[in-house]
């Protein structure tokens, strides 16, 4: 949402400015300019990357748009969530939880958190590593190297279209400048017309420019940096149930694996010791809790 209130912010401030100046606000409208930018820029996207990307781009700019999903609230929850789960275990013994991780979605437990089955990524992270821990013969030091390198693999794919996205955006005030030169060779042919017609030509041409650096500093840079960002996020999250599960698989009692976890979460979500213990031990219904 606030990425939606930027970029408005960014052209209400330049419009806003360029009318103080006395300047015509239909100068700035030139449709051929945009389309020589923007579908040059769509095309060096094509060429440059595979269709999986450019799927994984058009995804992460919705998420930009809404904003990032990891908050206190979701914490609190998959803090919740896995205080259930491990409890179930100390009770029941490991093998009680075998069709919890083969079937999550029809668990008792992780069916009453669909934000947690809807993220794909954390729920195969989780139930991976469980379904490992339940074979057995693996030491934890062991299990530990397996959930960082699949943190690794999921962080380096989630850049990739950040990294995609960037690279177009670094090329926007160069493709400003071939719209520019084009609006230069137009003008050009208009020479020894009247000189109104060739300032409109000329003021095409500079707009070119304009675009291509607008677009690439005002739209396409930072939505590509809010991706990083909810790139990093998602991978804080998938540490923090790391350190969750790693000290669950050395033995840890299921609130000491939960206090240990709630320390790796980032400062600005992270809740207090209170606020995590009452959370996981009151009996307020996950929709509930979700609601406030």
């Amino acid at each position: 949402m606030f990425a939606i209130v930027g970029i408005f912010v960014v052209f209400a401030a330049i419009v806003a400015g360029f009318l103080m100046e006395k300047g015509h606000i239909l100068v700035l409208l030139q449709p051929a300019e945009f389309l020589i930018i923007a579908g040059a820029a769509s095309g060096t996207l094509l060429v440059a990357n595979p269709i999986r990307i450019l799927k994984d781009i058009a995804a992460g700019l919705m998420a930009s748009l809404k904003g990032s999903p990891f908050t206190k609230a979701r914490y609190l929850r998959t803090l919740k969530m896995m205080y259930q789960f491990l409890n179930k275990v100390r009770k029941e013994g490991l093998l009680a939880v075998e069709m919890d991780v083969e079937k999550p979605a029809e668990s008792a437990i992780f069916k009453n958190y669909p934000e947690f089955l809807n993220d794909h990524h954390a729920r195969d992270f989780v139930c991976d590593t469980l379904r490992t821990a339940i074979t057995g013969g693996v030491e934890p030091f062991d299990m530990d190297q397996m959930m960082e390198l699949d943190m690794e693999v999921h962080h380096h794919e989630e850049t990739q279209p950040v990294d995609a996205l960037t690279t177009v955006a670094d090329s926007l005030p160069g493709l400003g400048i071939v719209a520019a030169v084009l609006g230069v060779v137009i003008t050009m042919g208009a020479l020894g017309g009247p000189a109104e017609e060739i300032g409109k030509h000329v003021a095409a041409a500079l707009v070119g420019t304009f675009l291509g650096i607008l677009l690439c500093y005002g739209v396409a840079g930072p939505l590509a940096a809010n991706m990083r960002k909810l790139a990093d996020e998602q991978n804080e999250y998938l540490h923090v149930l790391r350190v969750l599960l790693l000290a669950f698989l050395k033995g840890s009692a299921p609130m000491i694996a939960i206090e240990m976890s709630r320390r790796a979460i980032p400062a600005y979500a992270r809740p207090s010791f209170d606020e995590m213990e009452k959370n996981c031990k009151n009996k307020i219904e996950p929709a509930k809790a979700a609601a406030a």
